[in-house]
């Protein structure tokens, strides 16, 4: 472990009395909470928001991974944020805006304020606009304020053992779908099934981008050539899911590949 950057971010943390800390359950937030519960004990909170437009696994690994740790844990159940059902390019904004409004409400309420989320130095090369909507709600982000990005968050993870440290980043359903394009429930659970055929077929970078009736895969460079070799199944299993074209992305898995405003 680089203890130079753990102990830098325990010292950061040990500047709070309690702390709520926004927890999905990927490696970003489940090693700021391992943290914070290493600094400040039972004086830690975990805060899952549970949204129509969020992978259900996502959450059940949440709730798995916080009493793994022995943190008390809340699910914090919101609908679809005003504006999102169009899937705006400020989708992210008016997302992050109502969900950790609604976080800090909890976390004033059960006396576990203030709110931290595990953005890191590498989320700045991306398009967030979800980040300002943090800024202006004043959510406090340690592994920005340490300097620390995803490679070291990762490593981190990995010395405290905690089963996180490499699983894929994940992020919330409207991120398959293009800009613009009417939201329906409907179209959420045909993406999350189409991804979890997929993950169930040991898949484990992957996402399935939904243009409509055309489904566009990612998959890691090194499992392309499988997938082709899968292709009968795999069209028939997004077939019967209501795709009517399949196709597999040459480019591989990407991180954000839709992230770019029209």
């Amino acid at each position: 472990m680089d203890e130079g950057i753990y102990d830098r971010l325990l010292e950061r943390l040990r500047g709070f009395k309690t702390v709520s800390v926004a927890f999905s359950g990927g490696a970003d937030s489940a090693l700021l909470l391992a943290a914070a519960r290493d600094t400040l004990g039972d004086r830690v909170l975990a805060l899952t928001a549970v949204a129509p437009y969020m992978v259900r696994q996502e959450v059940a690994d949440a709730l798995a991974l916080a009493g793994e740790l022995g943190v008390r844990h809340q699910l914090v159940e919101l609908p679809m944020a005003e504006g999102m059902d169009d899937n705006p390019p400020e989708r992210c904004y008016l997302c992050k805006r109502a969900l950790y409004g609604q976080l800090i409400a909890v976390a004033q309420a059960e006396g576990f304020a203030p709110v931290l989320d595990g953005s890191n130095v590498d989320d700045l090369q991306d398009y967030r606009p979800g980040l300002r909507a943090l800024g202006e709600l004043g959510i406090r982000s340690p592994f920005l304020e340490c300097g620390i990005g995803k490679a070291e968050v990762r490593r981190l993870a990995k010395a405290l053992g905690l089963p996180t440290w490499r699983k894929p980043t994940n992020t919330c359903l409207l991120t398959r779908m293009p800009f613009g394009r009417k939201v329906t429930m409907e179209t959420l659970q045909r993406i999350e099934e189409a991804e979890r055929l997929l993950l169930a077929r040991g898949y484990d970078w992957v996402r399935v981008r939904c243009h409509g009736e055309l489904a566009r895969i990612e998959v890691a460079a090194g499992s392309r050539a499988r997938l082709l070799d899968e292709a009968d199944a795999i069209i028939a299993g997004l077939e019967a899911l209501g795709f009517r074209y399949v196709t597999l992305d040459l480019r591989g898995y990407q991180l954000g590949s839709m992230n770019v405003p029209g």
